[in-house]
């Protein structure tokens, strides 16, 4: 069973979606942690998620760590499967709990209150794939578990 998670085939489109995937939640768990890329950092980002969404510090703490940490696991192709998991977890989070109630579409243009679920749901697909076939080609997954 435990094999079972970290086994993966050497397939290169798994590759791309999971190194897309995790380059672009690298890049928001930095803006989130570390303030970098123009981001708020950690303090003011925990500040928000506990006044404004009403998360719990911890549970505030590990969003951020999953998807900096996930991000990164997924670059390097390690434990791919949990990271993506994790990422899937809090988009459908993020649905529930502030995007569901502006429907589908970003708000590309400003004139309603809040952006919809499009982008969270394409992130849900790819980490599905992800959870679903492995990391795929030269990850560390494959490297150190087949």
């Amino acid at each position: 069973m435990l094999l079972d998670l970290f086994t993966t085939d050497p397939d290169w489109t798994q590759r791309i979606i999971r190194l897309i995937l995790g380059v672009v939640f690298f890049a928001r768990g930095a803006q989130k942690l570390l303030g970098w890329f123009g981001g708020p950092g950690l303090k003011s980002t925990i500040g928000m998620m506990h006044q404004h969404l009403g998360l719990p510090v911890p549970i505030a703490f590990l969003a951020v760590a999953a998807e900096f940490f996930g991000g990164l696991g997924l670059i390097v192709g390690l434990l791919s499967r949990i990271a993506a998991a994790g990422i899937a977890f809090i988009m459908f989070a993020a649905i529930f709990m502030v995007h569901g109630r502006n429907g589908l579409f970003l708000n590309w243009f400003g004139d309603r209150k809040g952006h919809g679920y499009e982008y969270h749901l394409l992130a849900i697909a790819l980490a599905a794939v992800i959870v679903g076939r492995g990391s795929g080609a030269a990850s560390l997954d494959r490297l150190f578990f087949n």
